[in-house]
């Protein structure tokens, strides 16, 4: 119960960095600063098991770089000098693994163009200055032509896939010297790999963008709304802190074309899922004080406005039934679609999901399956 109550109040922290430079000008200065004082004072009190928890927590949620650098900068300046040398130490290994793995993405991401294998980066520079704890990839080339250049020109090995990653059309590399295993989402989306032509959108519709100095594709931002939908409401039902802050920053950017994201939603029977994903979004984000603006008729067809996110075994959780309610809509509307793959594909989700429940339940993990 004390661990809970710890990462529940270390999860207040993180929020509240990462969200209140949102508000109103009038009270954001404070509101900050009050924040983050707080997060100095508990990481003062903690002991180094506690510090761990903190930063683990922190990566869990992608939001190590952006958390602790504004920490640091608050430690130097009020005197809390040992927060100050801890938050100093932890990012400098951390922007370490992060510089070291852009620039093997980038290589990666080059040789596949040199190859005709156009390619996007889905999701992992989403977090920047931070980086999630893989390379995600999507490319609408052959599959035995990216594992061929994968394993000729990297050395690398792929993973043995789950059912999961089979249904899905994805594969895990690892590459030598790289922590990070790089996963290519090859042509499909969708946990059963039931997404096809809201897929193609992402090499269709890529944009170029600068990363420290180097140059990559990625998705428009209607796309980053759709695959992170698909992430966070269709497969995995919780969110992370960095979906909440990316989303938002993202949102009160004001380039979302709302009618083109609703459009690819539709394409794909997903339009509750977006609705329901930035109904969370704004929500959570109010709850910290914080404002995005998001049409109404945008999240007209959220499963419930009044559904909240809870924090529980380290992410931000969505209810269940919601999540059951979502996948029967979009079963439904692949049938009004005559979506054949969608609809030959989705009916695999639930036994898929029973098997990773049961062998969870029996080897600790659902390792093979999910």
């Amino acid at each position: 119960m004390k661990d809970q109550s710890q990462a529940q109040q270390q999860m207040d922290i993180l929020s509240s960095v990462m969200i209140r430079r949102w508000l109103p000008a009038k009270t954001r200065e404070r509101a900050i600063f009050d924040g983050v004082l707080a997060g100095l004072n508990h990481l003062e009190d903690i002991d180094s098991a506690g510090k761990a928890n903190f930063l683990q927590l922190a990566n869990t949620h992608h939001v190590t770089v952006r958390a602790l650098a504004v920490l640091e900068r608050a430690a130097w300046e009020h005197g809390y000098d040992a927060c100050g040398e801890w938050c100093a130490s932890s990012l400098s290994a951390e922007r370490g693994r992060i510089h070291q793995a852009l620039e093997m993405l980038q290589c990666i991401c080059g040789v596949l163009e040199s190859e005709q294998c156009p390619v996007a980066v889905i999701k992992s520079l989403d977090h920047w200055p931070d980086l999630g704890s893989d390379l995600d990839l999507y490319t609408t080339a052959d599959a035995g032509r990216v594992d061929e250049i994968m394993r000729t020109r990297f050395g690398a090995t792929a993973i043995e896939r789950s059912w999961g990653d089979r249904l899905a059309g994805k594969w895990n590399f690892q590459v030598p010297g790289l922590p990070e295993l790089v996963e290519i989402h090859v042509r499909y989306l969708g946990q059963t790999g039931e997404h096809e032509a809201m897929a193609r959108r992402i090499i269709e519709r890529r944009i170029l963008t600068s990363v420290d100095d180097r140059d990559f594709y990625v998705p428009a931002p209607e796309e980053r709304i759709l695959i992170s939908t698909l992430q966070r409401v269709y497969r995995h039902f919780y969110f992370r802190l960095c979906d909440m802050v990316e989303m938002a920053a993202l949102l009160n950017t004001h380039t979302v074309d709302f009618d083109e994201l609703l459009k690819a939603a539709d394409i794909g029977g997903i339009r509750p899922g977006v609705a329901t994903f930035l109904s969370q979004i704004q929500s959570y984000i109010e709850s910290y004080g914080g404002t995005v603006t998001i049409p109404p008729y945008v999240v007209a067809s959220a499963y419930s406005r009044g559904m909240r996110v809870r924090f529980e075994n380290g992410f931000l959780r969505i209810p269940k039934l919601p999540a059951a309610a979502l996948y029967g809509a979009q079963l439904v509307r692949a049938g009004l679609r005559s979506d054949m793959r969608a609809l030959c594909r989705l009916p695999l989700l639930p036994p898929l999901a029973v098997s990773a429940l049961v062998v969870y339940h029996l080897a600790g993990d659902d390792k093979g399956i999910w």
